[in-house]
């Protein structure tokens, strides 16, 4: 299998969760199977980002060999979230820090959010054009860099 990487971005709050799983587990598994991705991204924000987290965690019973990585936009959060609880290492198979020069925690996000963009191979949103969101600013920023996407909106 590939190394393919595949990230994902949404709003907080989503409808039809099991709907929503669904066309998610559809989308990802034909990535697997017909295009050797084997890396995904998460920023753990929300419920788009839980429900993308359950598909690739219920995928991997079924493939093993893909992985799962948490992306921090610094070492402490992680460690400020570990300390709290907020994290199950077991869930995923790596994290990485993305050092960021920016110390405002929501420029960090954005620019966090850039970077795993800038990383990935393909990019799956459930991003509503509305000024003020983050996810579809991200939704932007990837048409900006030509970036594979689907939206699922």
């Amino acid at each position: 299998m590939g190394n393919k990487i595949c990230s994902f971005f949404g709003h907080r709050n989503v409808e039809n969760k099991e709907e929503l799983f669904e066309n998610v587990l559809n989308f990802i598994e034909n990535l697997i199977l017909n295009e050797q991705f084997s890396v995904f991204l998460f920023g753990r924000y929300g419920e788009f980002d839980e429900t993308c987290h359950r598909v690739v965690s219920k995928l991997k019973e079924k493939y093993p060999f893909i992985e799962r990585i948490y992306c921090y936009s610094d070492e402490k959060q992680f460690l400020r979230e570990k300390r709290k609880g907020e994290i199950l290492e077991s869930a995923y198979e790596r994290f990485l820090f993305l050092p960021l020069e920016y110390d405002y925690w929501y420029t960090r996000i954005y620019y966090r959010n850039c970077k795993m963009v800038d990383d990935s191979d393909f990019v799956v949103f459930y991003a509503e054009k509305r000024v003020q969101s983050g996810a579809y600013k991200i939704l932007e920023y990837a048409i900006r860099k030509k970036k594979r996407l689907y939206n699922l909106y």
